[in-house]
């Protein structure tokens, strides 16, 4: 008897709190690659944790703050040698170690701001907005081994399948160190997330 009334008492407080929470939880993966260039070569493949909160609903808005742990695994290569200067120190010795094809990992912790417009009783627009340190494991001719930032600006769409939110979302990539660090060229990329998210 006790073991069926906490299993009513635990379903019941799930689905009212559709409604009544604030908080969803979700898991993403993406990829993307640099914009068209000659310089360089960048290619990556990403997951994230997301874990979205709810400042406030009007009639045609929604507005969230979203935080986003995470895990990057890049591929980078400098095509174009010459972007290594001669008034560079040992550049004959970067030029080679550069245009070596190499496995990055990136940490990422991104804060974003959400504004999302409901388009049908199960489905919305929003666009994203976000920036968050960084730090990357790898050196290259583009940006320092350490500390930096991402930067995301994305467009998305949502729907809803019983309790589980889809979501796909475009979105474009910049990663710098804001100068912190010797090299600050960073890497632009287009890219494009799949993920869900449910109501805690």
């Amino acid at each position: 008897i006790i073991f069926i009334f906490f299993f009513f008492f635990s379903y019941q407080t799930f689905y009212a709190q559709d409604t009544l929470s604030k908080v969803k939880l979700g898991f993403g993966y993406g990829f993307g690659t640099e914009l068209k260039n000659s310089d360089y070569t960048y290619t990556n493949s990403y997951y994230k944790l997301q874990v979205y909160y709810t400042l406030k609903q009007t009639k045609h808005f929604q507005y969230e703050i979203l935080l986003q742990p995470e895990l990057n695994f890049a591929k980078h290569q400098l095509l174009n040698f010459y972007f290594v200067k001669p008034d560079d120190p040992n550049y004959i010795e970067k030029r080679e170690r550069y245009t070596k094809l190499k496995d990055i990992k990136e940490y990422v912790l991104n804060i974003g701001f959400l504004m999302r417009k409901p388009v049908f009783k199960t489905a919305s627009i929003y666009i994203l907005g976000s920036i968050g340190p960084m730090f990357t494991d790898t050196e290259t001719e583009r940006l320092s081994k350490g500390f930096a930032f991402s930067d995301v600006l994305a467009l998305g769409f949502t729907f809803k399948i019983n309790k589980i939110t889809v979501d796909i979302r475009p979105n474009f990539r910049h990663v710098s160190n804001a100068g912190l660090q010797g090299s600050n060229s960073g890497y632009n990329t287009k890219n494009i997330d799949f993920g869900f998210s449910f109501l805690l």
